[in-house]
């Protein structure tokens, strides 16, 4: 095992880190920024080290300040949690060049599935299914006859695209052109590079991913299913175990689907297979290779402590358990608390925390950086706590959530509490028919 972990992130994230180091007795020190020098995982860590101003390109994101911090601390593995530098390829080839253990996978997988549309092939060739759209990314001559070949609506994706960013919906052929441009544009903008894709556009679909989890042994499972479709512009808002839509066919051929990719992808430490699910149909669309903000809805159903996992695949154990051996157990629902104002059309709000009170209870976990007068920054994002309750079944599991919530106040920001209350209520959740636009009708419906 690592003798000391540097956790390169912040917030809630940096906080779960340094909480299974210390369960696993490994030394864990935290970086920080100008901005978080009084932040809660600052705090908690064995050891912290200021690494630079407030925008994360001058802190979070600095290799060098990183690695300066890994070795005035002797720190020899480095976990970065999710976004800053978790799928940063060069980071991972930065981190073996300097003898540090990057805790997650290869940097060549990391590569290799960061190109959606290389992505996209090594998921044909391992028989999983993927949307109909280009084998690969396409200039703007061949996207016309591409086009025409996959059909309307068709959305224009950035290969080198994430997290809903660089993407755009073409419902004409009137609409193409412009829409390829503005597509390279943004995606040159974003990601430093113009490479686009085409992909059919499934209307109202579910977005169900697949946690997965690997060693350097040969070993792969998978841990079942989230369902992730209550979405905001294509972010998460609330994620749940198992979907309320698949059946237990379907499941375990999604399960198995996303265990093949990752092993033909040479895939070790955690990742995610992210689906659409278009009634029994389901295909690919992209894997995440890094640990999930919604993580915890995984860990409640099955046990199993993935961060923990994650050191000890790094460190080169093997798993000490087999697919059979990976229960599901109950339903698990987490919702996002983001220091937003959903009346506001979610406005941020940073501000000063000026009470906190914490739900508790049977089956209540909370993840969260915050504490009573803790000032909440502008400069990162506005995800400020995860509350993660279980139930026996997904009816427990609502009024659970119900109460839960009901518990939580924060005072002296907005969040999105107020809407996650709201959202138990409504029918179309209650009843789990709901899809990856949903919430936005709802809130054009009702504000």
């Amino acid at each position: 095992m690592p003798s000391k972990v540097l956790v390169a992130n912040r917030g809630e994230i940096a906080l779960r880190v340094i909480r299974a180091c210390r369960e696993l007795e490994i030394p864990s020190v935290a970086v920080c920024s100008d901005a978080d020098e009084s932040a809660l995982h600052v705090r908690l860590a064995d050891e912290a080290v200021h690494i630079g101003s407030a925008p994360p390109a001058r802190s979070y994101l600095n290799f060098e300040a990183v690695f300066e911090a890994a070795r005035e601390t002797g720190a020899d593995a480095i976990h970065p949690g999710y976004g800053f530098l978790a799928e940063n390829a060069r980071f991972a080839a930065a981190c073996r060049e300097q003898g540090i253990t990057f805790v997650g996978p290869a940097p060549e997988a990391i590569e290799k599935l960061g190109d959606k549309a290389l992505a996209r092939k090594l998921a044909r060739e391992a028989g999983v299914p993927v949307v109909p759209g280009t084998e690969g990314t396409v200039g703007a001559a061949e996207a016309f006859e591409a086009a025409g070949e996959i059909g309307y609506p068709l959305m224009i994706k950035a290969a080198a695209g994430g997290g809903g960013q660089g993407i755009r919906v073409v419902r004409g052929e009137d609409e193409l052109e412009e829409s390829v441009r503005a597509a390279m544009r943004d995606a040159r903008s974003a990601f430093g590079e113009d490479a686009i894709y085409l992909e059919k556009f499934l209307e109202n679909p579910r977005h169900v991913e697949v946690q997965v989890l690997a060693d350097t042994h040969g070993n792969t499972v998978h841990l079942y299913e989230r369902e992730c479709s209550v979405q905001r512009r294509r972010q998460k808002l609330l994620e749940e175990s198992p979907s309320p839509a698949l059946s237990p066919e379907i499941r375990q051929e999604m399960c198995r689907a996303a265990v093949r990719l990752a092993e033909a992808a040479g895939y070790t430490n955690a990742g995610t297979v992210e689906f659409l699910v278009d009634g029994d149909a389901f295909y690919f669309i992209e894997m995440n290779t890094r640990i999930q903000v919604e993580h915890p809805v995984t860990e409640m159903i099955t046990g199993v402590d993935l961060v923990k996992e994650q050191l000890r695949v790094a460190a080169g154990k093997g798993l000490d358990f087999g697919q059979g051996e990976i229960g599901l157990s109950g339903c698990a629902i987490e919702f996002r608390i983001t220091a937003e104002d959903p009346e506001m059309g979610f406005y941020p709000s940073p501000g000063t925390v000026e009470a906190l009170e914490v739900p508790g209870g049977p089956g209540v976990r909370v993840d969260s950086a915050l504490y009573a007068g803790y000032e909440v920054p502008p400069f990162y994002d506005s995800m400020v706590g995860k509350l993660i309750v279980w139930g026996a079944d997904r009816e427990e599991a609502v009024l659970r959530s119900r109460r839960a919530l009901s518990e939580y106040r924060i005072e002296g920001i907005k969040t999105t509490i107020p809407l996650h209350l709201r959202l138990l209520r409504e029918e179309a959740f209650l009843s789990g028919r709901y899809h990856t636009g949903y919430l936005e009708g709802l809130l054009e419906n009702g504000g």
